[in-house]
């Protein structure tokens, strides 16, 4: 069971190591269920970044959803419309004359994107396994350990006890399931591929089958990506045939079959590869291997990133039921480790779905079943992209960020052209969402899409990195495509002829109307909140980031002095963050939108903070309150994170209570907006996080928003900007013990609301005290530090 322990008296981390030879059910980082999954949403998702598989876990049959991370609808496509820079002059003027419906009507006339609509994210296909025997089946278990990033079915059918486990392997690049029955020659089963797309299956020798398609048109662009998929059989005993595309096992011991799948997807401008040479290739190299080395190597490699965390909220007797069961309760205040499961799903999560080789996690992470998801399962980057990496960093999961920057760099290059085809500016940008083709221009309506600053945030996420780790080499990197977004702001934002400010025009807050103009409901408008907290800290970044690598000492002036004329944020006549330049009234200030984008510089962003800004906090609050109970898990789990940043424990909480109910959280604990987007498990891990570390401010700030309901438990292994492992036990709701390692050697400033001594391999270490609760002391680089109560 994994579990950590914080000695309160002498500060020291004691740690068990995960009991992975315990039976099945005994670790509580385990999702069980007594059923085969009936439905999508009740099956188990296993991934390795590029691949992703949904466990059903059925008896007569076995049903595993498969899903290669590069398949998309169409082609390479550039959705830049030559029409908008005509048109960006009289939007620009409309909309400094508050003529928003004609200003509106304009972009979605010549301003958008062609098509308008992205492509969809697309899944490869299915393995089906038939089972022969009777339908009775028994003693029957369905998991899926997070410890080992396995899933187990084990039932009696006909008087033997079958076991199937199932697991993507990210250092072998495929997906395995073995079968094995405890009377020998009791394992026997027909499988075969099927598909939504244009496909057809075929034997690939004595022991496989194959399955090769093409992705589907979109918007009139035949699919061009092409995919193989293949499943390969190694018995111990019986016979392995195929017949016509159909894998035939008869009278085996044990079968492990080995699923790789590769498509012709390069890069977003080049589908020219071989499919068959990726599929083929992978294959080659885990075939022969035992299951037990696959299986060891692929358990390695995952406890190297899921290990380095660990925590306890407490337990229940409601830790004893399934899954489901306890997600049906609604009774989190009764089963805190739920929250921890939730926590470290999210974990799981990421892991899986966001790992080199592979692209990053789009809404639905790497699992789909459909040609036509919902949203098209894209990158839509006004929040969805960005929260499904806030648990990354101080979750202590850094390397996931990899497929995100990989994303950047593409954007960068098609949003540089982009920006010169409808801005005439220099620099890249990209707007509220992207997809495989990694299309920039604006796209759905000019309500949703006319939003210029998705790239701007997705560059502070380079940043974010830098905070964390210090990585010089890697802030090198990725300075380029952080000055490219600086270089367009600089050459598009506009001074406001009525204030005086520099705002970006056109632009709006996500999703959100501000007026209905003749009947129509319009959002366009010139420097909102949201844009200008982002730019703030982006040209803040930018200073900061040259300075450190020593380039661009003009442009850092530039950069400076734009922000230093971008809109502030103000408070307005309801005591709330006015979400726009002017202090609407009526139904804009009363909206009830899922989103809160004017509340970015609380959170993810930290201009915005209790101790530092009070007034501003108190208008976030007042914000958050008109602003109500959103329906979208997503949404929700942004306001975890903004009431943690508020310190308010308490409400923080009753988010994550209304989180983790039915209606927004499935039974195989999948985020339901409705329906399935994995931002929500996302958003929610972080809300946790940020319930019991912070690091925002120059400060690191020990259970800054802890609830009533967690009043003894531990966390190990978080990560805090500065360089910084933190971990944490708490009794009574107060430190009672910790430890901290310093990777960078940096001065800390550490806030709690116990006073604390600190020492280093037992010696105590000289401690400054400028306020009550805050201790600073220097740290040396790899040294670890050791907290305790102090009298």
């Amino acid at each position: 069971m994994l579990k950590t322990g914080l000695g309160a008296a002498a500060g020291s981390l004691l740690v068990t190591s995960p009991a992975f030879a315990s039976a099945p059910g005994d670790d509580p980082l385990t999702l069980w269920y007594t059923r085969p999954a009936a439905e999508w949403l009740e099956a188990l998702p296993i991934g390795c970044g590029r691949l992703g598989a949904m466990v059903f876990g059925g008896v007569a049959t076995e049903r595993l959803q498969l899903n290669e991370d590069s398949i998309w609808a169409g082609g390479p496509h550039v959705y830049d419309n030559p029409e908008a820079l005509a048109a960006l002059p009289q939007i620009r003027q409309w909309v400094w004359e508050d003529k928003w419906k004609l200003a509106q009507n304009l972009a979605d006339e010549k301003f958008l994107g062609r098509p308008s609509e992205q492509a969809a994210y697309q899944v490869l296909g299915d393995l089906t396994l038939t089972y022969p025997g009777s339908a009775e089946f028994t003693d029957y278990r369905r998991e899926l350990d997070l410890t080992q990033a396995v899933t187990t079915v084990t039932y009696v059918r006909d008087g033997v006890r079958h076991t199937r486990e199932a697991f993507a392997s990210n250092p072998d690049q495929v997906i395995v399931l073995r079968h094995k029955a405890d009377k020998p020659g009791s394992v026997g089963f027909q499988a075969a591929f099927t598909s939504p797309q244009e496909s057809t299956s075929s034997s690939a020798g004595r022991d496989a089958i194959a399955i090769d398609g093409v992705s589907t048109a979109w918007e009139g662009r035949e699919g061009e990506v092409r995919f193989r998929a293949v499943v390969k059989a190694e018995a111990r005993g019986g016979t392995v045939r195929t017949d016509g595309g159909t894998l035939i096992v008869e009278g085996a011991d044990e079968v492990t079959l080995l699923i790789s799948m590769g498509s012709s997807y390069r890069r977003y401008d080049d589908v020219g590869g071989d499919p068959a040479e990726v599929a083929g290739r992978h294959l080659r190299r885990a075939s022969g291997q035992p299951y037990e080395v696959l299986r060891r190597k692929h358990v390695r490699d995952h406890q190297r990133l899921f290990g380095r965390v660990e925590i306890d909220l407490g337990t229940s007797e409601a830790a004893a039921l399934p899954t489901d069961e306890r997600i049906a309760r609604k009774q989190l205040d009764t089963d805190p480790g739920l929250a921890a499961l939730y926590f470290q799903y999210g974990r799981y999560l990421l892991i899986s779905s966001s790992r080199a080789p592979g692209h990053a996690a789009n809404l639905q992470g790497v699992w789909n079943d459909s040609l036509t998801p919902a949203w098209e399962s894209k990158y839509t980057i006004n929040i969805n992209c960005e929260m499904n990496y806030w648990p990354a960093a101080p979750g202590n999961l850094i390397e996931c960020m990899d497929p995100l920057f990989d994303l950047i760099k593409d954007l960068s290059e098609t949003g540089a052209r982009t920006a010169a085809t409808q801005y005439g500016a220099k620099g890249w940008v990209a707007h509220h969402n992207t997809d495989g083709w990694r299309g920039t221009a604006p796209v759905d309506f000019a309500f949703y899409g006319v939003w210029p600053s998705g790239g701007a945030w997705l560059c502070l996420t380079l940043w974010e990195h830098y905070l964390y780790t210090g990585d010089e080499r890697r802030l090198r990197e990725h300075f380029p495509l952080i000055k490219g977004s600086v270089e367009f702001f600089l050459d598009t934002l506009q001074t406001d002829p009525r204030t005086g400010y520099l705002v970006t025009n056109p632009s709006h807050s996500p999703e959100v109307g501000h007026h209905e103009d003749d009947g129509e409901n319009v959002s366009i408008c010139a420097g909102p909140t949201m844009d200008m907290q982002i730019l703030r800290d982006l040209f803040g970044a930018f200073a900061e980031a040259s300075e450190i690598l020593g380039v661009e000492d003009g442009m850092r002036a530039k950069a400076q002095e734009a922000r230093s004329r971008l809109v502030p944020n103000q408070i307005g006549h309801l005591g709330q963050i006015q979400e726009w330049q002017e202090d609407y009234r009526g139904d804009a200030a009363l909206s009830r939108s899922r989103h809160t984008s004017h509340l970015w510089g609380l959170f993810p962003g930290h201009q915005i903070d209790p101790r530092l800004s009070p007034e501003l906090a108190a208008a976030a609050r007042r914000s958050l309150e008109l602003r109500g109970e959103a329906g979208a898990g997503w949404s929700l789990a942004w306001k975890i994170n903004f009431w943690a940043r508020l310190l308010d424990a308490a409400e923080a909480y009753k988010r994550l209570s209304n989180l983790l109910i039915p209606a927004r959280t499935a039974p195989n604990m999948f985020d339901l907006h409705p329906p399935f987007q994995i931002d929500g498990n996302f958003g929610g891990t972080s809300g946790i996080t940020e319930m019991l570390l912070q690091s925002h401010g120059d400060q690191v700030h020990l259970l800054p928003a802890l609830p009533a309901a967690w009043p003894a438990g531990s966390v190990r292994g978080l990560r805090a900007r500065g360089g910084f492992e933190v971990s944490v036990s708490w009794s009574g709701g107060a430190v009672s013990g910790g430890r901290i390692r310093s990777d960078l050697g940096r001065r800390l400033t550490l806030r709690t609301a116990r006073p604390l001594a600190v020492t280093e391999r037992g010696r105590p270490v000289e401690v400054s005290r400028p306020e009550a609760g805050v201790l600073v002391f220097d740290t040396r680089r790899g040294a670890t530090y050791d907290l305790a109560p102090s009298a």
